[in-house]
């Protein structure tokens, strides 16, 4: 039976493609997978990991190469976070919010000045984090109450942010506030919050279900003062910046889930195959063999709609509509993939010691973050509309 959850569509691949994605996964196979349970355990990513994705040039796939980065696309990033999700969501988390978020949002919207501040640094050693979600402020997001007040030579942020990946580590945050609340979200302005500003601090790390092994902590600003050089984009342009790089946010999200569904069918075909019942593996079984020729199909089918996304982002092309319809099909896909996954295995399926239960919890929060399922049919349901 020929692994399905490897079969990638090559012909969609250049050379320099296929080979970036092999040594992705060589990377990820030898040097994460030793890894993933003792971190999931833990609830604490080994740091070292992180400083190898520096030295891969994981974390600047499309930064320019006169900043320090490898000059290259949404796809090729795409590939990189589906390759490390397929081992570890969590590895390919850290990957995904530094590339398509943080990197994102400086090279579009940062000042020249801001360039040669934070890059390289970036794409050397400094990780990034995306400061938009608050207590009250999720799926509406532009109702946030972290206000930024006008003092002498720059701002004074004062709030708390919630569910923010990469807060444990993270040097530099991206933080968005409200500069004028009688102008509603229009006053919405973004920061480039360094860790080490006064007013600064990291509060609580969340105990999560699932990608344990990244961190998702709160923020606390105090008064926290940030100078008028570290305003990112313009002033009331927050809201716009913040759409715009959760665009691109999407298409990692659908990146990790069908990195997640492919380690899931990868793990169940081998099990299938290993696993005798009644005299035979349980793989030459037809309903077995129905079910795992489903799983593949609809990862397929994800992958195909992810892909497409990417690379209309990366010609040029409207990709809004579709990155929606990535992430919505993507996460609803590993969904019943890791669920199938952990039956196929049976009561092991639900032990620690195999990897289905760690898939499992680890997709439920691609119909989550970065915009919920719903959130993504009104963003689809509006481009219909149009």
């Amino acid at each position: 039976m020929q692994d399905l959850a490897l079969a990638q569509p090559l012909t969609t691949l250049s050379d320099e493609e296929t080979m970036f994605r092999d040594a992705v996964r060589e990377f990820a196979e030898s040097s994460v997978r030793p890894y993933v349970s003792e971190m999931d355990e833990a609830a604490r990513f080994r740091p070292e990991l992180i400083a190898s994705f520096f030295e891969l040039g994981l974390m600047g796939i499309e930064v320019p190469e006169q900043f320090g980065g490898a000059g290259g696309s949404i796809f090729m990033a795409t590939l990189a976070i589906e390759e490390l999700a397929r081992v570890d969501a969590s590895a390919a988390i850290y990957v995904d919010v530094h590339n398509t978020l943080v990197n994102n949002a400086v090279r579009r919207w940062a000042s020249t000045e801001q360039h040669s501040r934070y890059f390289p640094r970036l794409t050397v050693d400094l990780l990034g984090a995306f400061a938009l979600s608050e207590p009250a402020s999720g799926s509406d997001a532009f109702a946030l109450e972290t206000r930024a007040d006008r003092v002498e030579g720059g701002w004074s942020l004062t709030g708390r942010k919630f569910w923010i990946t990469n807060g444990a580590e993270a040097g530099l945050f991206i933080v968005f506030a409200n500069t004028d609340f009688s102008k509603a979200y229009k006053g919405i302005t973004a920061f480039l919050v360094e860790r080490e500003l006064p007013g600064f601090s990291v509060g609580k790390k969340e105990n999560k279900l699932g990608i344990r092994a990244s961190s998702t902590t709160e923020l606390i600003l105090e008064a926290c003062r940030v100078p008028d050089e570290n305003v990112l984009g313009p002033v009331g342009q927050g809201y716009k910046i913040a759409i715009e790089t959760l665009n691109e946010g999407r298409i990692g999200i659908g990146a990790q889930m069908i990195g997640v569904a492919a380690g899931a069918l990868q793990a169940a075909l081998q099990y299938t195959r290993e696993r005798r019942q009644f005299g035979k593996a349980i793989a030459d079984f037809q309903g077995v063999q129905f079910q795992l020729a489903q799983m593949a199909t609809d990862l397929e089918a994800a992958r195909l709609m992810v892909y497409n996304a990417a690379r209309m982002k990366d010609a040029g092309q409207a990709f809004q509509q579709q990155a929606a319809m990535a992430k919505l099909c993507s996460s609803q896909t590993a969904d019943r993939i890791t669920s199938q996954c952990l039956e196929l295995f049976g009561g092991y399926g639900y032990s620690k010691e195999y990897p289905a239960e760690k898939y499992y919890r680890d997709a439920k929060i691609g119909t989550i973050y970065e915009g919920t399922s719903n959130m993504q049919l009104q963003t689809i349901a509006k481009g219909m509309m149009k």
